[in-house]
């Protein structure tokens, strides 16, 4: 009895003792539960080891006038994570044999206005924001056109530029445009729709069923409305909810955060492209004529960190009206978090937060 007793006080407080996961649950929901009111826009969260869901939940109001709540299967317009389903549709043609990445833009465009530009530019410089062309949207049409501009419209100006702003691969300027070329080169080579692709070739396979793209009809509940702040009253910012509101390359997809975790999963899986493609897309991009003074940080779309003391993180973020997300995947410890918002936040603080309370808690180990 005097060997018994001890070893089953033992066991009783070790059975006691809080697990990881709802040490870090209970430190994340804190932090988004400070953030986002009950009564205010908010947003869905979810961080995942393996397969296995570590926390998910939703904060806040998807539509302030029925006070519908945020749920972790709410869409929002995941902006320019977005970019990563276009760069995955493009790179499935690689697969298929259909498209190399080293095809100029004349071949796709040739009616691009400077041959000689349009012969330099290669598809894997538009995939990685360093193509030179400049976006010259903003000089040739309204601001209040671009809201609703679709790819044909947003890349016809970037076809009459007559000179670049650096020679392709040398620098990195972040190119809203180029996807939308990319985009259209998807639909020329496949004689339908983008975004009929990516819901057939991206969507399906991964076991995505809810997720949207723009161009095509909303549901009427699920689906997260965009505000921002002005003069302490939270406005709707309208165009965030028409149908035609970035039906484009480079922001028209509309996910939840428990679906944006399928998507990684299958990405982890080789479901849609070959191991060998993602983890291409997935490396820094060095060119040999690379002149800026910081290094190459992105890949085909996503873009690329590993800081001195920890692993690799692949991310992207996403800003589109009142809209907010943030996707990163850290594959050698098999870790995903997504937050997604409709409201603008400071993504970047909330990611290292999250990142700080995954590391105290042993996740990243």
């Amino acid at each position: 009895m005097k060997i018994v007793l001890p070893l089953v006080i033992t066991m009783l407080l070790f059975c006691c003792q809080p697990k990881p996961e709802s040490k870090l649950a209970k430190e994340v929901d804190l932090l988004f539960s400070e953030e986002f009111k009950e009564t205010e826009p908010g947003s869905a969260i979810l961080i995942m080891k393996g397969e296995k869901i570590i926390f998910s939940k939703g904060y806040g109001l998807a539509d302030l006038n029925t006070k519908e709540k945020i749920t972790t299967q709410t869409l929002f317009n995941t902006g320019s994570i977005s970019k990563t389903f276009v760069s995955n549709a493009i790179l499935q043609l690689v697969d298929e044999g259909k498209l190399s990445l080293l095809d100029s833009l004349g071949k796709y465009f040739p009616d691009f206005k400077n041959k000689s530009i349009a012969q330099k530019v290669q598809i894997h410089h538009l995939l990685t924001h360093t193509s030179g062309l400049p976006d010259n949207r903003w000089k040739l049409l309204s601001e209040e056109f671009l809201i609703t501009a679709k790819d044909e419209e947003n890349f016809a100006p970037i076809k009459q530029n007559d000179s670049l702003l650096f020679e392709p691969g040398s620098q990195f300027e972040y190119s809203n445009p180029a996807f939308n070329g990319l985009a259209l080169i998807i639909e020329k080579i496949k004689g339908k729709k983008w975004q009929s692709v990516i819901a057939e070739k991206i969507f399906k396979p991964a076991g995505i069923v809810n997720s949207l793209i723009t161009d095509s009809s909303f549901p009427d509940k699920g689906v997260s409305h965009a505000y921002v702040n002005k003069d302490g009253q939270w406005k709707e910012l309208d165009y965030g909810e028409e149908p035609t509101f970035a039906a484009s390359g480079n922001g028209g997809v509309w996910s939840s955060v428990e679906e944006l975790a399928k998507y990684e999963i299958a990405l982890r899986k080789s479901v849609f492209l070959k191991k060998e493609t993602i983890e291409r897309s997935r490396t820094i991009t060095a060119y040999e004529n690379w002149k800026s003074k910081e290094p190459p940080f992105i890949g085909f779309s996503w873009f690329l960190s590993q800081p001195s003391d920890s692993v690799k993180i692949v991310s992207h973020t996403g800003s589109q009206g009142g809209f907010s997300s943030d996707y990163v995947s850290i594959p050698e410890k098999e870790i995903i978090y997504v937050l997604l918002c409709n409201r603008p936040e400071p993504i970047m603080d909330l990611r290292k937060k999250v990142l700080a309370s995954l590391k105290k808690y042993n996740w990243m180990e």
